[in-house]
């Protein structure tokens, strides 16, 4: 085993950790830092080789997760992008599945596109949906129409024509034009970004990814240099949105992939931890600083989504920004520890927005003045202020006391303690909410289902969510706080390709998929850089006449769709005729295993708790309350509630009425 590390950038914290030749695990945190999160990351990496005496050349691997591409179409702050298109499809990002998000909403408000009707070009030139050519590029009027987007400053292009997934030609030949007169554009062609069918779909892929190249690019360049020059030999790599890892290089090209980075290797550990339980159907949840992401794990495996779409409008399906690519099926909400409360309409509202790491709750000392859940929770005596993020931030509770006091309270006519609960249970109701839609909604009964809490805020809050939702097993994992850093080196190092290609199902010629499938390992490899090690082979499947399809192995195809598609609907039509859509390849590398490993205990047994005052509704307020050190448990010890254990990374709280044991690995196991 070599020494590999891993570095998550969140929109409060940075985690890291470090895993040795001996397996070991090292972890750190630091509050990310704006404008530019590569500060923090670098001062932990720094800190944290130099406390475990491991030097840069004995570190093989780096893996990062980052929110940079979310934030950057968030905050829609990337200029000089433009869109090329077929003639007499200008209008299709504004147009879109002409679908109203909230059909009975006579003041909807539509999100407007990410590129401006302005900052599109259309281009003479059409295909047919066989990849014939209808009418070819005319080149002349190709070269006046980059001339202009030269002189109106476009520096990154999307170039998205009709059924160019079927026929690159004009794109490519298109691209070529522009790196002959515009040399220093970026290009982003939808045939290699998204080739698949559905023109919106692609476009809005196309365009994202042309919105984050500039911004990606330059970032992990810098990033890359630092590390080199730290003499860091390895390979960086960066999380994709589809829960595998890829290298610096591929991602600096097609950054669309990386746009739900940092959310998705929760997922990846929650999974390990299911497993290590006994406990292959799960929900993974994670609650940080600034949001709480929650995933569908089922038969050991996340769940994934090949179109999703960024930033919902209160989660309503049909009002986002739809992307074509592979991602992990997550729900994410705005509650996460920053989330600001205030009173509205005579009762407390809790975020989505976040005071993020700057200024950051009250408590934190840093200007913030807005009262956040993180204050709450010190007030109810939940968060140790002497040892908050190992004692790297002291935490001021009479500054978070007046803040509740002075903003939520007093407002309200209620006591500090009683509106810090209210804040407390506020959050915990919306992640019930968004719980409901990643089970129930998705065919699953909760209550069949374990929680793994991760994330510095999970486990301070997972025990009240678990028994809301009579959610029958909790797993609060050691080192929770972390979590998504150390699920960053159990990601595999893989890609993921697709090819839009109608065709029936009933009497293909195996030849015929074979040459996609062939088409599809050829990229791959030259993508990864060398033969894979496991490839996966899928296609999308729907009855004929149908508008939506189902993603199912390439192996028995007919026999797995019409299963999949009896549970999903309830019904199946064996005598109908069947086609596929899009053909899917997943290709694996061999990728180093992120080992976790049993603990012995301190020598002498457990050690005997403190105590101090928390609130709890059952006990009628403020109650005496065990507090528990983590690196203190024991296996097979249990732990009755109400009662408080800390870490360096997070505190996980157990109410009245609620016992856990520690399990092998150090998880506390609630059922």
């Amino acid at each position: 085993m070599t020494a590999q590390i891993a570095f998550d950038v969140g929109g409060t914290f940075t985690d890291f950790v470090l895993q040795d030749a001996e397996g070991r695990l090292h972890t750190g945190k630091r509050l990310t830092t704006y404008p530019d999160p590569s500060d923090a990351c670098l001062a932990g990496l720094d800190e944290l080789v130099r406390r475990t005496g491991i030097g840069w050349p004995e570190v093989a691997r780096a893996v990062h997760g980052t929110t940079l591409g979310s934030n950057v179409v968030i905050e829609r702050k990337a200029a000089g992008v433009g869109l090329a298109t077929t003639r007499g499809f200008r209008d299709v990002l504004g147009i879109g599945r002409q679908k109203r998000y909230q059909l009975y909403d006579l003041q909807i408000e539509k999100p407007p596109p990410l590129i401006d009707r302005t900052w599109i070009w259309e281009i003479d030139e059409r295909l047919r949906a066989d990849g014939a050519v209808h009418r070819p590029l005319d080149e002349g009027r190709a070269r006046e129409a980059i001339a202009e987007m030269v002189a109106r400053g476009v520096r990154s292009l999307a170039v998205c024509f009709l059924h160019s997934y079927a026929n690159p030609g004009h794109e490519r030949r298109f691209a070529d034009l522009v790196g002959e007169l515009a040399p220093g554009v970026e290009v982003s062609l939808s045939s290699e970004v998204a080739p698949q069918f559905r023109e919106y779909e692609r476009t809005s892929t196309t365009v994202v990814n042309a919105y984050l190249v500039r911004a990606v690019r330059e970032y992990l360049r810098g990033m890359t240099g630092h590390l080199r020059d730290r003499g860091f030999a390895g390979h960086l790599f960066i999380m994709q949105s589809s829960g595998g890892a890829a290298t610096a290089d591929t991602m600096a090209q097609l950054p669309v992939r990386m746009i739900e980075s940092g959310p998705a290797a929760g997922a990846l550990i929650a999974a390990r931890y299911g497993d290590l339980t006994g406990e292959p159907d799960l929900i993974a949840f994670d609650m940080g600083g600034t949001t709480a992401k929650l995933a569908l794990v089922t038969g050991g495996r996340p769940q994934t989504v090949d179109t999703f779409e960024l930033h919902r409008v209160r989660l309503a399906p049909g009002s986002g920004i739809p992307v074509n690519v592979r991602s992990l099926d997550l729900v994410e909400i705005g509650a996460g520890g920053g989330s600001i409360a205030r009173p509205e309409l005579g009762t407390i509202q809790v975020g989505p927005d976040s005071a993020g790491s700057v200024p950051g709750p009250v408590c934190y000392g840093l200007g913030g003045t807005e009262p956040t859940v993180t204050d709450a929770n010190l007030v109810l005596g939940y968060l140790n202020p002497d040892t908050f993020a190992g004692g790297s931030l002291r935490l001021d509770l009479e500054g978070a006391r007046r803040a509740v006091e002075e903003r939520v309270a007093r407002p309200l006519g209620m006591s500090v303690e009683e509106a810090a609960w209210g804040i407390h249970a506020l959050v915990n109701l919306n992640m019930e909410l968004a719980t409901r839609v990643v089970s129930i909604e998705r065919g699953n009964d909760p209550r069949a289902l374990a929680l793994v809490a991760t994330g510095g805020c999970g486990p301070a809050h997972a025990a009240r969510l678990a028994l809301a939702l009579g959610i029958r097993r909790l797993i609060m994992p050691a080192s929770a706080g972390v979590a998504s850093a150390i699920g960053l080196l159990a990601a595999e190092v893989k890609f993921d390709l697709s090819r839009s290609r109608l065709a029936a199902m009933d009497g293909l010629a195996p030849e015929e998929a074979e040459a996609i499938y062939a088409d599809m390992e050829r990229e791959a490899e030259q993508v990864l850089g060398r033969r894979p090690a496991v490839l996966l082979r899928e296609v999308d499947l729907r009855y004929v006449g149908q508008g939506y399809e189902l993603t199912v192995p390439f192996e028995n195809a007919r026999e797995q769709f019409e299963r999949l598609y009896a549970r999903r609907y309830g019904m199946a039509s064996p005598g109908e005729a069947v086609e596929a859509t899009t053909w899917r390849l997943t290709a694996v590398l061999e990728t180093p295993p992120v080992v976790l490993r049993r603990i012995a205990g301190p020598p002498g047994g457990p050690a005997q708790p403190a105590s101090r005052p928390a609130y709890f509704p059952e006990c009628g307020g403020y109650a005496a309350t065990a507090v528990h050190v983590r690196d203190r448990l024991c296996p097979g010890q249990e732990i009755e509630g109400p009662a408080i254990v800390e870490e360096r990374e997070s505190t996980t709280v157990l109410p009245p009425g609620v016992a856990a044991v520690v399990d092998d690995h150090g998880s506390l196991l609630v059922s």
